[in-house]
């Protein structure tokens, strides 16, 4: 699987563990930047490349670390065709139960249902929330999770 990885400064050391984790599993790993830490750089510079990227790579994802995640994912999610989430951490389990049957009570659910509801093909990760282990937890569930693909879903995307 082709993933694309970008980060700023806040993410930059994050990047750099994810891209030997993702390379282990077997990915096809590409680091749009940053390629040195600069307390001074500008996220669109790097989330930019990537977005263009994961469009023209279809069946691709990327991968943002930055620090909150929030401002890269508005970023990314300006671009026709990609479909963005944030993960801040695991979140703590909820007692209601989703209509697949109830939630994994794993923490990351939120990753899992950015996949299976909206087709997400961005993660944006809020390095200054998760630890390394954490983000690669996530990036592992969000791209072992498969879009569900129901008429409903499919509904929702073509509205944006």
């Amino acid at each position: 699987m082709n993933i694309y990885l970008a980060a700023d400064h806040a993410g930059f050391r994050l990047k750099g563990v994810l891209i030997e984790q993702l390379g282990l599993l077997g990915h096809a790993v590409t680091d749009c930047g940053a390629f040195e830490l600069n307390p001074d750089d500008d996220y669109p510079d790097f989330v930019q490349p990537l977005v263009e990227k994961v469009l023209a790579d279809e069946g691709s994802f990327g991968i943002i670390c930055a620090g909150s995640g929030q401002g890269e994912a508005m970023c990314a999610n300006r671009t026709p065709g990609i479909r963005a989430a944030v993960f801040y951490g695991p979140m703590p389990a909820h007692e209601a139960l989703d209509r697949e049957g109830g939630f994994s009570q794993d923490g990351y659910d939120a990753v899992r249902l950015s996949r299976r509801h909206n087709n997400a093909n961005v993660l944006s990760i809020g390095s200054r929330f998760v630890s390394p282990s954490q983000a690669d937890e996530a990036i592992r569930t969000f791209l072992s999770t498969e879009f569900t693909g129901d008429e409903r879903h499919i509904r929702r995307l073509g509205k944006f």
